[in-house]
């Protein structure tokens, strides 16, 4: 029976992924923020944008680091935090207010996602975040480990595509909240948003993913790894 390898930093790794991944649900989306940038102009954008991405970058310093399967777990865990975070901002949020208190509807609005954003938000997640991690380990063995920002980048590409595709349509499609001509364009926005943070993080992404590896002796290359993403066995 082999022995179960014992990480310093994993579980710290988890816990900020997993933090990251709470905060950009319940504190962004209610927000739609507007910069009035030089050269760019006006900027108009879902506050979430500035959170989400950031738990794709845990994503590829996991996968690259400690491997697909070991990953795979924390996404899960990342799942199930998200489904439990939004399952009691429901219950809170219908709890029946206190004759005294006046911010129900100011509640509502921050934190009363409807069932179908949250729903389209943990299927989008779990979607997204599996591809990111499946084409950054098959990418690192295509590459024999060289490269790290092509892999970084070009995951993040397939992993933020796909959960934006799936996220505007199942979220706001036919709902009158976003007009339907103009989910597209929506979708392209932040897309192009979302990688473009993974682009800016890249030279702090390559700096923790050195300092972990020297620190767990660990360059993990997938070569053997089941990824199937429906089990937890690491």
């Amino acid at each position: 029976m082999t022995e179960r390898r014992a990480y310093r930093y994993y579980d710290l790794v988890m816990v900020a992924f997993v933090t990251v991944l709470v905060c950009s649900n319940l504190i962004g989306p209610a927000k739609i923020a507007q910069l009035d940038l030089p050269l760019v102009g006006v900027l108009t954008f879902g506050a979430g944008v500035l959170f989400f991405p950031i738990s794709y970058v845990f994503g590829d310093i996991l996968t690259e680091v400690y491997g697909y399967a070991r990953s795979r777990r924390v996404i899960w865990s990342g799942f199930a935090a998200l489904a439990f975070a939004s399952l009691m901002a429901w219950v809170i949020v219908k709890l029946p207010p206190a004759s005294f208190w006046s911010n129900q509807a100011a509640y509502e609005i921050a934190f009363g996602s409807t069932w179908r954003i949250a729903s389209a938000s943990l299927i989008a997640f779990l979607c997204g975040e599996f591809v990111n991690s499946f084409v950054l380990a098959k990418m690192k063995i295509w590459t024999a480990g060289r490269w790290l920002w092509t892999r970084t980048i070009g995951s993040t590409l397939f992993g933020e595509g796909v959960d934006s595709l799936l996220f505007y349509p199942l979220a706001f499609y036919g709902s009158g909240i976003i007009p339907d001509d103009k989910l597209p364009l929506v979708m392209f926005a932040q897309f192009l948003g979302k990688v473009g943070v993974e682009v800016v993080f890249t030279p702090v992404t390559y700096k923790i993913v050195a300092a972990l590896k020297r620190a767990e002796h660990e360059d993990y290359y997938d070569i053997d790894t089941d990824f199937n993403p429906f089990t937890l066995k690491a």
